[in-house]
């Protein structure tokens, strides 16, 4: 990975995104009370003026929210000051209607009568060719992420950005909350032999960026040919506060991510994927509950026995409505976080999947090795299932995340 000149034009652009809004201009976004602001508020509430004016198309999900829950698509179509033309819908639809691995394909929005395009599985030009027959001279980014490498939406940011420069468009990202904190980065970084949907480029599995400084890193170090990018930053937000210090809503980014605990173990646990246990799915607690037939309390008494910092493990029973072992009763573990601060959501997935392969007999991993496409390379499985212990898998992976680290430096904004 490179530390690229264009990172010096990247940091002009986040310098010029932090200008503050002219007077009484909070009040235009409709709540001038909150010390947070995103960047859909900072935005609204200069009149839309760092759109330049021109056709504007939004990529955005249910996440795209103002604090009171209206939809900004919304918002914006009811403002005379911009003149939006069109939405792109991502993974589970821009209305949010479809499941995983899905999208709500091409339609026009019933509430706006506005054409929404589906960007799910697009790319290159391909996708270019859609924002072309839009007719948009603008690009709008704005959905919640998570923090994890594998949580598609970033790569939609990824895939967008390159599309709108083969397109000719600007690019504008509107800045939202790590929910997880942007404190650091964690885990294995992907190998480029291994990119896929869940994984474009080498980054590390919890980045710990936002979408806007995953953005300035994106145009600095990996895409061919950089975007005209812009980034309306957030005000207030600080690198260690996790959601519900911000005061906004948290809507699901998507179906099987209901809450922002669920986030929090997310790119750990979302690595049983890989396996042929329950990641929770079709239970109320999808990534905190994992489990499969024939597994009993051992494997949370040999959770409990390592000493991971800042979780509990619960030995607990369910029954998936859908998905792996759907109506079945089943036997894992609850995660209990009781120190998120403590707490590290990849080291622990990690002991659990170690944990899980000597204390149940039935462990196998998924017959296609979709574990190496979330980890980003052979080296979790390989080692695991040579016996390694998580202290030295985690050791083996140090030196790529360093490297990560290093760059990621150049393009954080916030403190």
């Amino acid at each position: 990975m490179r530390m690229s000149r264009r990172s010096l034009l990247a940091a002009g652009t986040a310098a010029a995104a932090l200008t503050p809004l002219p007077a009484g201009a909070a009040e235009r976004a409709g709540n001038p009370g909150p010390r947070l602001r995103t960047g859909f508020e900072r935005l609204a509430g200069g009149g839309y003026s760092q759109l330049g004016g021109g056709r504007v198309g939004v990529v955005t999900n249910p996440t795209g929210v103002t604090r009171d829950v209206r939809h900004i698509v919304d918002v914006m179509h009811a403002d005379d000051d911009v003149h939006l033309a069109a939405v792109f819908g991502p993974e589970h639809g821009f209305r949010g209607t479809a499941q995983a691995g899905g999208s709500e394909g091409r339609y026009d929005d019933p509430a706006t009568g506005l054409p929404v395009y589906d960007t799910y599985l697009k790319s290159g030009q391909a996708l270019a060719d859609i924002f072309t027959a839009s007719g948009v001279d603008t690009v709008v980014f704005d959905i919640q992420d998570v923090g994890a490498r594998f949580y598609t939406y970033i790569w939609t940011l990824y895939d967008c950005m390159e599309a709108a420069q083969l397109a000719g468009k600007r690019f504008v990202v509107l800045d939202r909350p790590n929910p997880v904190t942007g404190r650091s980065a964690q885990g294995p970084v992907l190998h480029k032999e291994f990119a896929t949907f869940v994984g474009r480029q080498p980054i590390a599995q919890a980045h710990g960026m936002t979408v806007a400084e995953l953005a300035r890193l994106f145009n600095g170090e990996f895409l061919a040919a950089p975007v005209e990018l812009d980034t309306v930053l957030m005000s207030g937000w600080r690198r260690g506060e996790f959601y519900d210090t911000s005061g906004l809503p948290w809507v699901p980014p998507s179906p099987n991510m209901p809450t922002a605990d669920t986030a929090l173990v997310y790119s750990g646990t979302c690595l049983f994927e890989g396996t042929n246990l329950s990641e929770g799915r079709g239970t109320t607690r999808p990534f905190e509950l994992l489990g499969a037939e024939g597994v009993d309390g051992r494997w949370a008494a040999a959770a409990g026995e390592l000493g991971l910092p800042g979780a509990h493990f619960r030995e607990a029973y369910f029954a998936p409505t859908f998905s792996k072992f759907q109506g079945k009763t089943i036997g894992g573990v609850q995660i209990h976080v009781h120190d998120r601060a403590a707490y590290d959501p990849v080291r622990t997935a990690v002991a659990l999947l170690v944990t899980a392969k000597k204390a149940w007999s039935g462990f196998a991993w998924r017959s296609d090795n979709w574990i190496d496409k979330l980890t980003g390379s052979t080296l979790v499985r390989t080692m695991i299932d040579a016996g390694a212990g998580t202290g030295e898998i985690v050791a083996a992976w140090q030196d790529e995340l360093e490297a990560f680290r290093t760059v990621r430096r150049h393009y954080l904004i916030y403190k």
